[in-house]
């Protein structure tokens, strides 16, 4: 079976975001980038589960420049067989989506995994994407995947329950936390990585439909006030006459 994970950059969650160029640009300077982790821990590691339990091999694609080279050197660290990445900037989703499914394509994969969404975009559009231009199904925010031979039996979580899908490959599945473990890479692993194969290949024709108007921080909290707890009737005050509904 040959499995296709997306890897994209993410900015390390404790990083202080600002912005340059009058709010329209995302400051880089002395950040500390990481594998996106719903890439990482769930839809690499369940591929790579998947590998070792059927066969067969896990490559990677990324969009995007030289400067993401090291958080793929970490994929491959933790268990992919290969990368491919893909030299273009990639500040659209549907631009991303149509590098990787050209690619996809090409290169006949059996199943093709994504994280739910990234942590600096929470966008969530990329997996659907891809789908809809490779014609495949797709399942979205699955927090099991199991397969036998060509069917796929997937498991999502719903409003009240859990949702069970069954489907033959190929297919497209975006990945949700219930779905692997994270694995931390060993020094095998990454001593192997340095010489497992990084593909660069350069775009295919395809469109930006969106671009970046502007950036804005969230505003910052307000005011605490601290009510005690036997004055209740101080609180009820407070919550008719001053609180804000948002």
């Amino acid at each position: 079976m040959k499995i296709l994970v997306c890897i994209s950059k993410a900015p390390d969650t404790t990083t202080k975001i600002s912005f340059t160029d009058n709010d329209t640009k995302f400051n880089e300077d002395k950040v500390q980038f990481i594998v996106n982790p719903y890439d990482e821990w769930y839809a690499l590691v369940r591929g790579i589960e998947l590998k070792e339990a059927t066969g067969g091999t896990v490559t990677t694609i990324t969009v995007g420049g030289a400067d993401h080279d090291p958080i793929i050197r970490k994929a491959l660290a933790i268990g992919a067989d290969g990368a491919v990445r893909v030299n273009a900037a990639n500040s659209d989703a549907f631009f991303v989506a149509d590098q990787i499914a050209n690619y996809a394509k090409a290169n006949g994969f059996d199943l093709v995994l994504t994280g739910k969404e990234t942590i600096n975009y929470n966008g969530s559009q990329v997996g659907a994407m891809v789908a809809e231009l490779m014609n495949l199904p797709y399942v979205s925010i699955a927090s099991k995947l199991d397969i036998d031979g060509s069917n796929a039996k997937i498991e999502r979580d719903v409003q009240g329950g859990v949702e069970v899908v069954t489907g033959s490959l190929p297919m497209v599945i975006s990945c949700a936390k219930g779905m692997a473990e994270q694995r931390i890479p060993n020094m095998r692993g990454i001593m192997a990585a340095r010489t497992k194969p990084l593909e660069v290949v350069e775009p295919s024709e395809s469109a930006n439909l969106t671009k970046v108007v502007g950036y804005e921080l969230p505003a910052e909290k307000g005011a605490v006030k601290m009510i005690d707890p036997e004055n209740m009737g101080e609180l009820v005050s407070l919550l008719h006459n001053e609180a804000k509904v948002i």
